[in-house]
This record gives C-alpha cells, structure tokens and sequence, in this order.
C-alpha cells in the first residue's frame, strides 16, 4: 500500500492487546493490565442521569453543531483557564475538538506543511509521532535524560528553518514527570522569540500534584501569537469515548482549525460536549476526590518502589496516571513486555513504542499505566515484577 498511513507504525496499544491472543491467565494469577491511560469506570452517576435526559429531551444533542465547539462550553472553558492561570482567554480563543488527538492534528495541520519540522521531547506520546508520519511533518527528537525534564539549549540548537513547533506534554505521557514552571515558560520564550508555536499538550493538568498553577503563560501579553495548549475532558470526567478535547490558541489560528475539523468530523460530539459542560458546572468536588485517589496511587508507586530499585530496576519519572521505568535485564524492552503478558500476566507497552527506532534508552524503559489500578493492584503488580526472572 502506498497511502500516508503506510508512513508510520501501527498503534501500540492495538499491537499491545495483540499478544494476549492465546493467553490464559488463571484465576490465581489474573490479568495486571496497566498497557493504558484512559479511565475504565463510567462517569459518576449525576452525569450519567444528566447525559440520559439530554439524549431524550434535547433534540440539537442528535444534530450538527458548530464546527468549533458549543459557544456555551467555548466560554465557559475559557473562564476556567482564566480562574486557574490569571490572563485573558476569551471563548473565541478557544475551540473544542474531538478529543486531544485531534487538537494536535488540527494544530500541526495548521502549522506545517509536508517537509516541515516539529521538535518532541523522546520519550514521546506515540499518536504525536505517528500523526507527524501519516501528515509528511518531520518529527526532531529532542532526548531527555534520567530526569525526563527536557532543556531548552538542546532544543534550541535543534531548530531549523523547517521548524514549525516544539511540542511539551505536562503532567507527561509516558513519563509522568510534571514539567518545572521555569521550564515551560523558558520553552515559551524560546518558540516565541524564534518565531515558532509551543504545542502545550495539558491533557492530565488535573492529576497535577502541584497546588499551584503549573504556568502562567495565559498572562503572557499575546501569549495566542506563541501558544497552543491542549486540553481532554476524557481524563477528567471518564468519558473518553465521547471524544472531547479542546485547543486555544488565536482566532486566526482556529480559523485554520475550523478547516481541518469540517473535513473531518465537522463537529465534536454533541453528547460529549453538553457532558463536558455539565460536569465543568457541576462536578468540581468529584473531580477533587479524583485527583486525591490518583495522587494516592502515586504515593503508592513511589513508596512501594524500594524493592524493585533494589533488585536493579530505576523509576525515571511518576505522575498523573504513570510511572516510567528502567528494567534491569538484558534483552530490549519489546521482548520483555511480551514476555511479561505470559509468564508474569502483566500487560504495560514498552519504551520502544515511545522513541526512536534504535533508540538505546527505549530499549531499557517501560511505562505502567496506573490510573486503572488501586492500591491493592499496585502492590499486586510490584510482587509479580519482583518474583520475575527470565
């Protein structure tokens, strides 16, 4: 085949439930699945009895809407923006995409054309990559080191006349390493003084640890000139199948945007939209008592960790809904995530599906995907990991 979708690999997480073919797991030992970010337990039950009534009572929820988002939700998300970081964000600097996969591609659709370039920090999110293939994008990797944290001179000196972007993920995906404020606001200075956009992909901004606002680049004076932050609803309110993401960046941008989101969904889900509304009104507590159990697991991954570094492994980065390890054995990262589905009964993706081809550190590194496993299950998962020699 010679389409654009031959350009890049197929989706690790497809690939990943490809090796529980054939595989039992016994009662005694079942399936440890952390191969996944987005959340498995429904939306809590006042939303669901909201999402009921507007499926029988609001006939505009089964029809077209606007390209770029319901104006209600538009508004209301820029209020929030401006409540958490200061600034000014108005409802016309922000629009709401099927998902935050589609803010990305209708971003860098905007931004680059074929042979252009986008700098991202590796270990990276695989749908950036593989994005960036299917749309011809050159994707610069920009190496971490065992902090995860990426610099700004490395990235500097890896612009080009053909750069369009540099991508940052905070809370990070798949390291789980919650960017320094100082950081993202040096990446910010340096887009915008090399004439280039900062892609800001916030999609777990809710499980930040922090307390304080985690930038401030909304009070940057046109800060939509330099910016694009991306933001999901999938994570915050459990409806990831509902696909409700969000983009704010300038006007004329969205202008742009509106192009690729009429070409290709024309309009984010009306259901999704009008949940994403509700439960940015109504559900803040909830959201709260969320965030408290996934900062909870995280303790539970860093204290419970000690065994593991003890026996070779090293956690690299924990946050948000991941921890990213460094395994001590000697065979590449791919082989033992396959080898853990059968003798371990653990599924996590390797980091060979989140670097380079070749890439040595990839070799060595594993994300776990915790949100969707307690306490309990973390321990469960630990004891498998340290009774585990191949």
């Amino acid at each position: 085949m010679k389409g654009r979708t031959g350009a890049t690999f197929a989706s690790p997480i497809t690939l990943s439930r490809q090796w529980l073919t054939g595989v039992t797991f016994p009662p005694e030992r079942p399936l440890i699945n952390v191969s996944q970010a987005a959340p498995v337990a429904p939306p809590p039950a006042a939303m669901l009895d909201e999402m009921a009534r507007i499926v029988r009572e609001d006939p505009d929820a089964h029809r077209y809407g606007p390209d770029l988002g319901l104006p209600a939700l538009r508004a209301a998300l820029a209020a929030r923006w401006q409540q958490i970081h200061g600034g000014t964000v108005t409802a016309a600097q922000v629009a709401i995409t099927s998902g935050a996969n589609q803010a990305y591609c209708s971003a860098t659709a905007m931004l680059c054309a074929e042979g252009d370039a986008v700098i991202l920090p590796s270990p990276w999110y695989f749908n950036h990559r593989m994005w960036n293939d299917i749309a011809g994008i050159d994707t610069i990797a920009l190496h971490t080191g065992d902090d995860l944290i990426p610099d700004v001179a490395a990235a500097a000196a890896l612009i080009t006349p053909r750069t369009r972007a540099i991508v940052l993920v905070t809370p990070n995906n798949p390291g789980g390493v919650e960017y320094p404020r100082a950081v993202v606001h040096a990446f910010y200075a340096l887009a915008k003084a090399r004439g280039i956009a900062l892609i800001l992909d916030e999609t777990y901004r809710d499980f930040d640890s922090r307390n304080a606002p985690a930038h401030g680049l909304f009070v940057e004076e046109d800060w939509d000139q330099t910016l694009i932050h991306i933001y999901s609803f999938s994570k915050a309110y459990h409806i990831p199948g509902h696909r409700i993401g969000a983009l704010a960046s300038s006007p004329a941008r969205l202008d742009e945007v509106e192009k690729f989101i009429d070409s290709v969904t024309i309009c984010p889900s009306q259901l999704g939209q009008r949940a994403a509304l509700w439960g940015l009104t109504n559900l803040d507590g909830w959201l709260a008592d969320e965030r408290a159990e996934i900062l909870s697991r995280r303790a539970a991954v860093i204290a419970g960790f000690a065994p593991l570094a003890a026996q070779g492994w090293k956690l690299l980065g924990c946050g948000a809904y991941f921890a990213y390890v460094e395994h001590p054995f000697a065979m590449p990262s791919d082989t033992l995530a396959q080898r853990l589905v059968q003798e371990a009964g653990v599924l996590m993706l390797p980091g060979t599906m989140f670097t380079p081809p070749g890439d040595a550190s990839g070799q060595r590194q594993l994300r776990i995907a915790f949100a969707n496993v307690d306490t309990d299950g973390i321990a469960a998962l630990f004891k498998r990991l340290l009774s585990y020699q191949p």
